[in-house]
């Protein structure tokens, strides 16, 4: 049979980073590639506590259909800690708990843009947002990243000349992959901007707990007095990717037409997993947690830095400094094949992800990759990072 692929779909491709898995599922392959949690972050013991005494005492609750916005008492929990840590959320604003962060990505797509509509990104960018973008024939524009954000003369070319934009989407601490931090001043001006030309901004804020060191940096939805920023957070960095678990804080009617969009798609979120971070966030010591996950990072990131300085650095490779989050940026130096450095690298059992996977013209020239330090024991990085760079010695 012929089988007929809607023109929606049918010059998607596949997550080069998925795609990378089937090799790194080889136990003999130092995966440098994925974006998992350390397992050592893992609250095991009270996920599983909190668990018993749920299926105890409330199981139907846990096991029952719910209602699309999210339970309850964890959107108020959400809420409450957003608006008193960050300043996140105003009346006018709602919050719904979804299906990971992935899923605000693709609600508000599916919302607002029409096919052929603009979408702006930074360049590079995650991979997934970009496909989900992709999926609903949205144009992307990618505006390149300096050290502390998106280049403000190119944004302002882009909304100024691009036809339809609906939206400019921004992951503004630790950006993945780049690592990069967006300045304070940079997002007041991007804030700026997008009252300028009526364009909202997608605030994507997976990893913004996960800092190492530097200063917190306010949201750009914290100054936001216009309604034109979706704040999306996450708990899969900071309790378990597994459960599924994101959330948008969004101006109410933005929140309305997903939650509309999302009764289609997956009714509502695990109500399981929403009970259990719920109970952990207001019967343990939440903070107390994400304090020893920064530890964990700390630890990790510090060691792959002097990895990287010790067997990459000498050998020409360079990367981007970062501040927290769970990736490093490196960029080969001229004249070496991104692609054919990553592709000697799987050879070699190891894996990193190519940069123009994270572009939105994959075609385009680029000499980046970006590793993962979280996921591999130490031993792992050392080894993985000490072949990168006996590669890197190799081709020069």
């Amino acid at each position: 049979m012929d089988y007929i692929i809607s023109e929606r779909v049918k010059t998607l491709k596949p997550s080069a980073i998925r795609e990378i898995f089937k090799y790194a599922a080889d136990p003999t392959v130092v995966s440098l590639s994925a974006g998992n949690p350390a397992p050592e972050a893992f609250p095991v013991k009270e996920i599983a506590e909190i668990s018993n005494k749920l299926l105890t005492e409330d199981p139907i609750a846990a096991l029952q259909y719910s209602v699309t916005e999210g339970y309850a008492p964890l959107r108020k929990a959400v809420a409450e800690r957003m608006k008193k840590k960050y300043h996140v959320g105003t009346e006018d604003d709602d919050l719904i708990i979804t299906s990971g962060a992935q899923q605000v990505m693709d609600l508000i797509t599916k919302s607002t843009v029409n096919e052929g509509d603009t979408v702006i990104c930074e360049a590079p960018s995650f991979i997934g947002s970009l496909n989900s973008f992709r999926s609903y024939n949205a144009r992307l524009c990618g505006v390149p990243l300096e050290s502390d954000g998106m280049n403000l003369e190119a944004l302002e070319n882009a909304l100024r000349n691009e036809k339809n934009v609906r939206f400019m989407y921004i992951i503004t601490n630790f950006q993945n992959p780049s690592g990069v931090t967006t300045s304070l001043e940079k997002r007041k001006k991007i804030y700026e901007l997008a009252k300028k030309y009526s364009v909202m901004i997608i605030e994507d804020d997976p990893y913004g707990e996960l800092r190492i060191s530097g200063e917190n940096v306010p949201p750009i939805k914290s100054f936001d007095t216009d309604g034109l920023v979706c704040y999306a957070g996450s708990f899969s960095k900071v309790l378990s990717p597994g459960m599924r678990l994101g959330y948008v804080i969004a101006p109410k009617p933005i929140v309305q037409k997903m939650v509309v969009c999302k009764q289609g798609e997956d009714v509502h979120t695990n109500v399981w997993a929403q009970m259990v971070a719920h109970r952990f966030m207001t019967e343990y010591d939440f903070e107390a947690h994400l304090e020893n996950l920064r530890s964990i990072y700390r630890k990790k990131v510090n060691f792959c830095l002097e990895l990287l300085d010790k067997y990459l650095v000498p050998n020409k490779i360079t990367y981007q400094p970062i501040e927290g989050g769970l990736f490093i940026w490196c960029k080969l130096p001229q004249g070496v094949d991104m692609n054919d450095f990553c592709k000697q690298a799987v050879l070699r059992k190891v894996c990193v992800v190519p940069g123009n996977a994270f572009l939105t013209n994959e075609a385009e020239q680029c000499s980046s990759f970006r590793i993962n330090f979280s996921t591999p024991t130490d031993e792992q990085l050392e080894k993985g990072i000490k072949i990168l760079g006996e590669l890197a010695k190799e081709i020069l």
